[in-house]
């Protein structure tokens, strides 16, 4: 695969892809499957170098990748909207990753890997519920995409709208994640894992 071509500066860091990747909870994923384009949205991990994903076993899409497509994951955190004197200048400060490559075999086995999965998206879940069993984990697909130099980017913005000399109120609406009062459905108490979120 042909590496990404973007001028040095404009690749961004290493640690801003693994601050993108750890942050955002959902990527989007791309290929082309019989010659159609193909895009996904799924909860992933970042573990290392690695990138987890999972889905059903009998998802054929899934498998199309597993098989060893080419594939595009994209990662997207809007972090503000930049408010300007005009609407031509408005903006939003934003952070966003795309790593490329072949999907192939994670360096965990599948319920390592659907720990780590489970543990990215709600830190310290695995430890206060029953392990995967047998049923649940040949049910799962999991997949990795490698992360590997030269086949990655980032993007990002941060500030106001620059125009000193504006004629009106210019500026920056900070935007973030926020979650809410977790509702019960079943008696018991809330997981310590749950509280944390708040």
């Amino acid at each position: 695969m042909d590496q990404l071509n973007r001028r040095k500066e404009r690749q961004g860091d290493r640690a801003l892809l693994d601050q993108i990747l750890d942050e955002a909870k959902v990527a989007t994923v791309t290929t082309v499957v019989d010659g159609l384009p193909w895009s996904v949205p799924m909860l992933f991990a970042r573990h290392g170098d690695e990138i987890l994903l999972h889905g059903s076993t009998g998802a054929g899409a899934l498998r199309h990748i597993a098989a060893g497509a080419p594939v595009a994951l994209s990662a997207f955190i809007a972090d503000g909207l930049v408010v300007a004197d005009t609407l031509f200048d408005h903006s939003m400060n934003y952070r966003s990753a795309v790593v490329r490559g072949v999907i192939e075999k994670s360096s965990l086995d599948p319920a390592q890997a659907l720990t780590a999965l489970s543990d990215s998206i709600l830190p310290g879940r695995s430890a206060e519920v029953p392990p995967h069993t047998s049923k649940q984990l040949a049910a799962t697909l999991v997949l990795s995409l490698p992360i590997i130099d030269g086949q990655w980017i980032t993007k990002a913005r941060k500030g106001g709208p620059g125009d000193d000399d504006a004629a009106g109120w210019t500026g920056e609406v900070p935007m973030r994640v926020v979650y809410g009062e977790p509702v019960t459905h079943t008696a018991g108490d809330v997981p310590e894992s749950v509280r944390r979120l708040g």
